[in-house]
């Protein structure tokens, strides 16, 4: 089986290319969806050990949690090693399964692969990227985003340009989606029965 690491920074498509790669039949796991089931779940409450008041009735309220964390640069860190660990696992089952189901390609969907060396425990790494007037345009459209929020998500992520230096294959997201699917579509073919080794080596 080989596994697939597609990634990009904010705003740069990877819902639809997650959802082209669902549509050609393969599986995805999606990292910010396993968190969002986190802070509702498993996550809750060690985050309200190391982050008093941001959580209620056993789930994390995003929001305060949020301003938590404008506030204190540095609780990123303890954020992150609460919530990694837990994802990994998340992913790990998620390939496992995929493997005894006799998948060929499986897709790990993480926004900050590189950031956290994600690159090393995939096959190759699938970037998603647009021009960043594209990206900004489309992140401020977001409920509850500022620009603010938006410097400091981007200040925590490598830049556009180093993730494309680093990637295997590229979907160019800025044009239209049949264009980005087309993308999708050429790359799939290409990884079509080449074999792995990411998996026995990491996730097994």
């Amino acid at each position: 089986m080989l596994v697939i690491g597609l990634t990009g920074s904010i705003g740069m498509g990877k819902s639809t290319v997650a959802a082209r790669l669902r549509a050609l039949g393969i599986g995805v796991c999606d990292a910010d969806a396993e968190v969002h089931a986190l802070y509702e779940g498993a996550a809750a409450p060690p985050i309200e050990r190391a982050f008093p008041g941001t959580t209620a009735d056993g789930k994390v309220d995003r929001q305060k949690l949020a301003a938590v964390l404008l506030a204190d640069a540095g609780g990123f860190k303890r954020l992150e090693a609460i919530v990694h660990p837990l994802v990994f696992a998340a992913e790990r089952a998620f390939l496992q399964s995929e493997r005894a189901r006799g998948a060929a390609l499986a897709v790990l969907e993480v926004p900050l692969l590189y950031e956290t060396g994600g690159e090393r425990r995939v096959d190759c790494v699938l970037v998603c990227s647009a021009p960043a007037h594209a990206q900004r345009a489309r992140v401020l459209q977001r409920a509850g985003m500022t620009p603010q929020k938006l410097e400091q998500i981007l200040a925590r992520q490598l830049s556009d340009a180093d993730k494309r230096a680093r990637a295997d294959f590229i979907v160019d997201t800025g044009g239209t989606i049949k264009e980005s699917e087309a993308q999708v579509d050429k790359i799939v073919e290409s990884l079509r029965g080449r074999q792995g080794t990411a998996y026995a080596e990491h996730w097994a």
